[in-house]
């Protein structure tokens, strides 16, 4: 059962290998799939030299009359239906029965269709199509309405992916996502109280949420939220944030009072801990001297400032820290393994219950892993469903002026208006077997339950830190990226708050539906210019700069990718330090703190143009060990503040760090020039500040500055090989169709390659 539109082939010649677009003739579906016993084999595509003889068109001709033959008429047999069905090569065109002989006889009525394109599937004379396709760029065709807001899904992608399989995860269900999200609220409480019974202090702020990123990268469970597979069981990642909170919580004082009275605390913490856990004489005998002369110190320094005291912990905290961590070690690690070992309990439990649930609609569970033979390259599609849908139950809605409710068994959802259009303008572009939107508000309303769960969107802290996960770059930022450096795909954003209508996304089971082409560490792309903003996780950072290593180093032809992390200096993550010591590395510039903005992580639920209070999301959503000693205070956007009055922004409070990592090929493509990043630079500031400098620009005697300090990247090693001619597809008929179902081509919203700027090659057509 295919959600996504099938991918167009990726057509060899002379000139050049290019793909053909989404809604030209030459578009078959996925070739047949094989389930080996073991794991799948990698396979490379077919090598066919440029200049052999084109592959032949399968197909038998032997039972077929020549005037059948002369049209492009081929049999064909089908291994799910075991049956012949008849294809044309030429038109593209499917039938289950015998196509008819015209004989020069009329098959349309010459008054009412004196042209004969009024013909339906079920007029006499005519076979049962096998698929209603009614040729890509018909006159049938049905226009999507575009909805018009704070991105452009009218952008086609330059991305191109050789084929790949569906994914095996069963469909997401109402009652699944609810079970899900009671167990992993009832995980995060736990979470709580483990840290306050053992260690006595609360959990760390955003941890568990970016404890679940970080377990991701390396998971290889059945559940797409809860991690239940992993290696190391224990995750560095909270066992440090649970670390650095110890013997208590230290935070930036306001006066030289608190100042004075944090010392004092953290003092007699240290001493309490060290006391009551098991560490060696030596470890206590450190703690115990250090406190003692800081005691001492208090009581006979007198009229000591602010920084004196802030001085003094932090020299207090590196004597003690060595000793305190050997003592609250095999404790903490605990913490983390119990945890974890829920964790992997919680998920087992939701997978029985989500194919209990399934079997009751005769859906069977696929053991085996799918692959593609002889993968072919295509323009990149949307996440594909291995396993049918189950009838899903209908949701209850309600609209309220701008926000509409989704509510199923009392779990009411908020969603503005305009998003949910954005939303179903997604979901028919990609779910084309739902062409009449019957399971769309309940695939909606479990996209927003994963989403809510992952957020802990209950109030609170954990909310606020989360929410900066879905923080996006601003418009004009990404409407620069298109127009000068080619981009048309996000690696990291969801369907709530992406601006392309192709992006990559943390839950491809729920996503599919709109647009999502899978996990950033499994979209393995050979084309295409593309952007990444990931999350605040260094694990997850690190891992995607692996990979976007790895696949600049796979393939010659133009590949680039415009790359944001936040600049984190003391210390430096292992990320960012790889990221900027790339070989790949063509240029880099750095953002200043409270210079530039970002677009709000909760942009679908707030009220478009009025004020929004924004927290500190940016600062909080980095560890605790890596946030600044300051952290941004709350700020309170207006609305003429913005150039999108449907889009809150706020300040960040970390720099910027922006890099590109590109090939020989995507460098002479969308080379980083000095022109196109100072306007990048330029989108990212502030609307008010651009507008001044509009203003200035007329005025004479305008004094230069720049807006962001660049910093020239070591010399990047020349990619492996010029590019060359990619492989020959071979022309394969579609797919036959699913019993009792006629699958449809998707319309087409734009069969032209997507305008970048620069020159593209033409496209093959049939």
């Amino acid at each position: 059962m295919n959600s996504g539109r099938p991918p167009a082939t990726w057509e060899a010649g002379q000139a050049g290998a290019v793909p053909s677009q989404p809604g030209t003739s030459a578009a078959p579906s996925l070739p047949p799939l094989s389930t080996p016993s073991g794991p799948p084999m990698a396979v490379a595509g077919p090598s066919t030299p440029v200049l052999a003889a084109p592959p032949p068109i399968p197909g038998d001709t032997q039972e077929l009359p020549p005037e059948l033959v002369a049209q492009g008429w081929r049999r064909l047999w089908s291994r799910r239906e075991n049956r012949h069905y008849f294809w044309n090569h030429l038109t593209n065109q499917s039938l289950w029965d015998l196509p008819p002989l015209h004989g020069g006889r009329q098959q349309f009525d010459p008054v009412s269709d004196p042209l004969g394109i009024m013909g339906q599937p079920g007029h006499p004379g005519q076979g049962l199509k096998r698929r209603a396709s009614e040729e890509f760029g018909g006159p049938v065709t049905k226009r999507i309405p575009i909805v018009h807001g704070p991105w452009d899904l009218e952008i086609p992608t330059n991305a191109v992916i050789f084929e790949r399989p569906p994914i095996t995860t069963p469909h997401p269900h109402p009652d699944i996502e609810i079970m899900r999200a009671q167990l992993t609220n009832k995980l995060r409480q736990t979470y709580q109280e483990l840290c306050h019974s053992r260690e006595g202090v609360d959990a760390p702020v955003g941890s568990f949420s970016r404890w679940l990123m970080e377990r991701k990268v390396i998971d290889s469970g059945t559940d797409r939220l809860l991690p239940s597979l992993c290696y190391p069981e224990i995750s560095m990642s909270m066992y440090r944030e649970i670390m650095n909170d110890l013997p208590m919580k230290l935070v930036k004082p306001k006066f030289t009072g608190e100042a004075r009275k944090q010392l004092s605390r953290y003092c007699e913490a240290a001493k309490k801990m060290i006391e009551s856990r098991t560490a060696s004489p030596e470890s206590r005998k450190i703690v115990k001297w250090n406190v003692e002369d800081t005691f001492q110190w208090l009581r006979r320094t007198v009229g000591a400032s602010f920084d004196d005291f802030q001085e003094r912990l932090q020299h207090l905290k590196r004597q003690c820290q060595p000793q305190i961590t050997e003592a609250a070690k095999q404790s903490v690690e605990a913490i983390c393994l119990k945890v974890y070992n829920l964790s992997a309990d919680y998920a087992k439990k939701i997978h029985e219950k989500h194919w209990e649930l399934l079997k009751e609609h005769n859906i069977t569970e696929i053991h085996t892993s799918l692959t593609v033979e002889n993968p072919r390259k295509v323009w990149c599609f949307p996440i594909q469903y291995a396993l049918p849908s189950p009838r899903l139950p209908q949701i209850e809605y309600l609209q309220d002026k701008e926000t509409m409710m989704l509510r199923y068994k009392g779990e009411a959802l908020k969603i503005n208006t305009l998003y949910l259009q954005k939303l179903e303008q997604l979901y028919r572009y990609s779910c084309i077997e739902d062409r009449k939107l019957d399971s769309f508000l309940t695939r909606v309303w479990c996209m927003l339950k994963r989403y809510n769960t992952f957020w802990a969107a209950t109030g609170g802290g954990e909310t606020s830190a989360t929410q900066a996960t879905q923080a996006a770059l601003p418009l004009t930022v990404l409407e620069c990226l298109h127009k000068n450096f080619g981009v048309t795909f996000e690696l990291f954003a969801s369907p709530l708050n992406c601006y392309f209508r192709q992006y990559c996304s943390a839950f491809p089971d729920t996503d599919g539906y709109f647009g999502s082409r899978g996990m950033v560490l499994d979209f393995k792309p050979t084309h295409g210019s593309f952007e990444a903003n990931p999350p605040f996780c260094e694990e997850l950072m690190e891992a995607c700069v692996t990979h976007f290593e790895r696949l600049l180093s796979q393939t010659a032809e133009p590949l680039s990718f415009v790359v944001f992390f936040p600049e984190w200096r003391d210390p430096a993550p292992a990320a960012l330090s790889q990221l900027e010591g790339s070989r790949w590395n063509r240029r880099q510039i750095a953002l200043p703190a409270f210079e530039h903005h970002y677009r709000h992580g909760f942009q679908h639920v707030v009220s478009s143009g009025c004020g929004l209070y924004v927290p500190a999301a940016v600062v909080l959503a980095a560890p605790s060990y890596l946030r600044p000693s300051d952290p941004l205070d709350p700020l309170r956007p207006s609305p003429a503040d913005s150039p999108e009055r449907a889009d809150s922004t706020m300040r960040s409070g970390n720099g910027t760090v922006v890099v590109w990592l590109q090939n020989d090929a995507g460098h002479a493509r969308w080379a980083p020039t000095k022109e196109r990043v100072d306007a990048l630079a330029d989108a990212f500031r502030p609307n008010k500040e651009r507008q001044r400098d509009r203003q200035d620009l007329l005025s004479p005697g305008r004094r230069e500055s720049g807006s962001a300090g660049e910093h020239a990247p070591p010399a990047a090693a020349p990619a492996a090989g010029a590019p060359g001619p990619a492989p020959a597809a071979a022309v394969s008929p579609p797919g036959p169709p699913a019993p009792g179902q006629t699958p449809s081509v998707p319309p087409a919203v734009s069969a032209a390659p997507p305008s970048t700027g620069q020159p593209r090659p033409d496209v093959v057509s049939a």
